[in-house]
């Protein structure tokens, strides 16, 4: 798969994309939040800062359930029995992704703050 040529690549992503959608309710349930989010920073006004800012966080929120799904389902895969050091994976994966979460939502109050 390496060296192939960027639409190839673009292709592939675009599938990750379609794959995360389609099998994890917790990525569209972020990107439905994402959304509602982007559009009341665009409603309320925000400066092109507070834009980048925001649209980072949700990105960042929607990039960290991606790797964190496709972790789990890799483990899953070669791994299928209950065992404490896989839990102990997936849970570290899954606390990666509350931290970021929890990073995009003081963004989000700091970004209110702002506004008042």
């Amino acid at each position: 798969m390496k060296n192939r040529p960027f639409l190839n690549r673009l292709g592939f992503a675009i599938q990750g994309l379609r794959e995360g959608w389609q099998r994890e309710y917790s990525f569209r349930a972020q990107v439905m939040i994402g959304l509602i989010i982007a559009l009341s920073v665009v409603l309320l006004g925000a400066s092109s800062i507070w834009l980048a800012i925001v649209g980072l966080a949700i990105a960042l929120v929607l990039g960290a359930e991606l790797f964190n799904s496709a972790l789990e389902t890799l483990v899953d895969r070669l791994h299928p029995e209950i065992h404490p050091e896989i839990r102990v994976v997936k849970d570290m994966a899954a606390a990666g992704v509350l931290l970021i979460c929890l990073g995009a939502s003081v963004v989000g109050l700091l970004f209110l703050a702002s506004q008042i």
